[in-house]
């Protein structure tokens, strides 16, 4: 049996609890959360033994093999680096770090130790994104020619003292939620070639929407970010890849089409890996991805094998991108 600490109860902490909950051969035993009140309601819903307030105290005493940090972006590297000392595998959430050098230190750290530490860039998890990457490596379509990929999101006002929005802290969504595409446009397509990033600001000058575009070679791909809508805005996200033999169509809720270049379209059949309601809220329905990412993460664990999606190293080369581009608009705030 593999026992879990979580580190932040929040909105991605409980997502995460809840797959615990169902996965085989896995038992949450500590939460950790600086809201007592979180911390305790999220142990007796799963049935965690050990309640901390602070991430540090989890892994310094706590009995796990597994530290899962759910915290903000700012906090990620020195929770990470303190388990992985304390002989501890780790899961981080996204983006995995806040600068370069975290990512040098999280990198130094992790072959020091030799924990096992995987990046919870989840899209490379979600069934329909899943099928994306199938399509592309296998040639379904033929070559890319060109690829849009949309994230589109009300203001995010749910986090912990408003973190989100203070950009010393999250980086702006040019890094928290931008991250998303640029890691899986990474993951399909490798490196681009070059990248022109445009952002349009707040009053108080931090980023809110971000448009780049990056070219590969004779192809061209473009990633739209945005968490600046109205309260009532859907949330949006989706791809557009057009391919020599046609172009594929998603969008989150409809599934995808598949539009063959002689005519026609086809709805393509993707079954859900997982289908689990969860009552945790936010803009995902199900645990999906979630589920799926921990379950590729704990069974590697069990079994020894490498981890090799999802890695570190992939993770820190992603943030690195991201960041490229907000240095290239002049920073997350001016």
């Amino acid at each position: 049996m593999l026992k879990v600490g979580i580190i932040g109860c929040g909105f991605m902490g409980g997502m995460h609890a809840a797959c615990y909950d169902v996965l085989e051969g896995v038992k949450l035993c500590a939460v950790a959360d600086a809201r007592g009140e979180n911390a305790a309601e999220m142990a007796e819903k799963y049935g965690a033994k050990k309640v901390y307030t602070t991430g540090k105290d989890l892994i310094e005493d706590a009995d796990v093999d597994i530290v899962d940090i759910c915290l903000p972006t700012f906090l990620h590297t020195e929770h990470a680096v303190l388990a992985m000392k304390k002989g501890k595998n780790v899961f981080i959430e996204k983006p995995v770090c806040f600068t370069k050098e975290e990512g040098k230190i999280l990198l130094e750290m992790e072959k020091e130790t030799g924990a096992k530490v995987q990046v919870g860039q989840g899209l490379r998890f979600a069934d329909e994104w899943v099928w994306l990457k199938e399509a592309v490596s296998n040639n379904t379509y033929g070559k890319m020619k060109t690829a849009v990929f949309r994230r589109l999101s009300p203001s995010p006002n749910w986090g912990w003292e408003n973190w989100l929005h203070n950009v010393e802290r999250s980086g702006s969504v040019a890094l928290d939620m931008h991250v998303h595409d640029v890691d899986f446009m990474r993951y399909l397509f490798g490196e681009p070639d070059s990248f022109t990033a445009t952002a349009q600001r707040n009053d108080k000058g931090i980023i809110e929407h971000i448009f780049t575009t990056y070219t590969y070679d004779k192809s061209v791909v473009t990633i739209e970010g945005c968490w600046d809508f109205p309260v009532d805005f859907p949330f949006e996200e989706s791809y557009r890849i057009k391919f020599e033999k046609g172009t594929a169509v998603y969008k989150l809720g409809e599934g995808v089409t598949f539009y063959p270049t002689e005519g026609g379209s086809e709805k393509i059949e993707i079954k859900p890996s997982f289908e689990g309601v969860n009552d945790i809220g936010g803009n995902v329905s199900s645990l999906g991805e979630y589920y799926n990412e921990l379950k590729y993460f704990t069974e590697r664990i069990a079994s020894g094998e490498p981890l090799l999606v999802a890695t570190l190293s992939d993770a820190v080369k992603s943030v690195e991108l991201a960041l490229a581009e907000i240095a290239q608009v002049g920073g997350a705030q001016i």
